[in-house]
This record gives C-alpha cells, structure tokens and sequence, in this order.
C-alpha cells in the first residue's frame, strides 16, 4: 500500500464535506487544534452550503473535493462530518492528481466510501475523528489522530471483552461503516478482504437490519479468507416492538461461527467519543488474549 507523506509543521490541511451540511462555526475547534499543531487549514466552499441535507449539490461537493485532491499544496483532506452523501459524487472523481501527490484522507462514517474507493486503489487513509466532533472526542481519540498525521506509530492495548474470540492474526486494516460497507457491495468500491483484518462499527441501526448486513457479508464472502475481525461501537442500536432476540454482539458471533478467525468487540472507534484513529491499508499484529487485546501497527 501506497503512504501519503507524514505532515511536517507549517504544512496545509483541507476541511471540506462530501455529505450532509455543516457550517464553519462548527467546525472552528477544528481549525483551532490544526493551528496549535503547527498546520495551515485551507476551508473548503462546501463549509456553509446547503442544499436540503447536503453540503451543496453533487457536483459542488464533487467540485470542493476534487479541488483540494488536486491542489498541491494540501497534504491532507480532513472531511468536516459523514451524514449521507460521499456516494453521490465518488464517481465524479479524477484521482489522477491525487496518484501523482497522495495526501491523507481522513474522517469515518459515511467516508467509509472514500476510504473503500481509495483502498482499492492502493493508498492508506486513515478512519478517526471528524470536525463536528471535536468538541465532545477524548482526549486521546484527539492524541491519536495526530499521532497517525505526523508519522508516531499507534499502538492500542485495551481490556478483553467477555465475547471475544481468542488468537493472533497479521495483516492489512480494511473496512469502516458496516452500512456504507453492506451498500457497495457489489460495485467497483467493493473491498476485497482476501487475507485482510476487517473493522466494523455502526449506529442507530435496528438489530434485524445489523443481521440482514452481516448475511449479506457472509454470503458475499467477505468472512472466507479473513484474517480477522475489529468490531467497534455499536451504538445506540434499536429493537422491534417484537424482540429480535439477540444483541448485535450475539447477531455477529453467530454470523462468523463457523470460521476460526479472532474475533475483537468493543474496541474504542466508530460513533464513539473515544474514536481512536486507526491507519487504514497499514499492516497490524492483532493478538487477543484472555484479559487483554493488542493491536500494533507495523
């Protein structure tokens, strides 16, 4: 996989929006901590525009995205929030500038499609924080995030989950969304996850709907080769008035029963405060343990 040069000081970062809109008072915390790491922000025009839920229509997001792919200048391209709308203008892209001067693409959620379509192309991203959250991110979602920007490699220790499944397990980091990536199935932004350690995270889902995703994923064979499997937030879920009858925990376990791969829950990323950065593309060593878990990067 190809890597974006790590930022330096003084170097230029984008804020711009490829889905729902968001106004420049929000994302001000953002452009205040970039400025105390020493980088220049570059605003894009989808900061403050709006067309019904979308920072402006199709092809002004399309327009903003392709400008600060382009632009030399830009040594990363921070997405403000996700939202709905990455999918829309994904097509419209000419990574053609981007290959010759790559640059970090960084948020979660509906970026997911970003990450997924960079991905196939060959380049690392990085799937952590965004600027509408800044305010409420912990501290070392916060840390880690600049850790992944400036070159530190990130290492996470956290306690096991009663869940978990136990074993050790090498290789690429791919996935983000769980619903962006159950609707790209099928289409050229599909991840390959042949030999690849997947990440999962959600929210505000219905547990049948987590169920039909995670079938679908299955019978499209994303689980037949997998290395193994990251499962973040799963947050705020919903039941019917009918109980589906297990939880989203219970619902994914059940899915990849079959096959022996490790299997994490409950690490700190996806719609959580504590959103921890996490390199996308980049080769990591997964060990999950008894009373501890640990992911490094290589």
């Amino acid at each position: 996989m190809i890597q974006p040069p790590y930022l330096q000081k003084n170097d230029t970062v984008a804020i711009v929006s490829t889905a729902r809109k968001i106004s420049l008072q929000e994302i001000k915390l953002a452009i205040d901590l970039l400025k105390t790491w020493g980088l220049k922000v570059i605003v894009g025009k989808t900061i403050g525009l709006e067309d019904n839920q979308f920072a402006g229509n199709n092809a002004e997001r399309a327009h903003d995205f392709q400008q600060m792919l382009d632009n030399q200048e830009v040594k990363a391209i921070w997405c403000a929030r996700g939202g709905y709308g990455s999918v829309k203008i994904i097509d419209d892209l000419d990574f053609t500038k981007f290959k010759q001067n790559p640059k970090w693409i960084i948020g979660y959620s509906d970026i997911t499609v970003l990450h997924s379509c960079l991905h196939n192309l060959g380049y690392k991203t990085i799937h952590g924080i965004m600027p509408l959250n800044i305010e409420v991110n912990t501290k070392k979602a916060i840390e880690s995030l600049q850790k992944s920007l400036f070159g530190e490699k990130l290492f996470y220790e956290i306690s096991s989950s009663k869940e978990n499944k136990k074993g050790k397990a090498t290789g690429e980091l791919i996935g983000g969304n769980l619903s962006i990536l159950y609707s790209l199935l099928g289409s050229k932004t599909s991840l390959n996850t042949n030999d690849k350690i997947l990440f999962i995270e959600d929210l505000d889902e219905y547990l049948y709907h987590i169920d039909r995703m995670m079938m679908n994923l299955k019978r499209n064979g994303v689980f037949e080769n997998l290395k193994a499997l990251i499962i973040g937030g799963m947050t705020d879920m919903h039941d019917n008035e009918i109980p589906f009858g297990k939880t989203a925990k219970e619902i994914i376990l059940e899915t990849v029963s079959e096959f022996n791969f490790p299997v994490v829950f409950d690490f700190p990323a996806g719609h959580l405060k504590d959103n921890r950065a996490l390199v996308l593309g980049e080769k990591v060593t997964l060990e999950v343990g008894e009373n501890i878990t640990t992911i490094i990067f290589e």
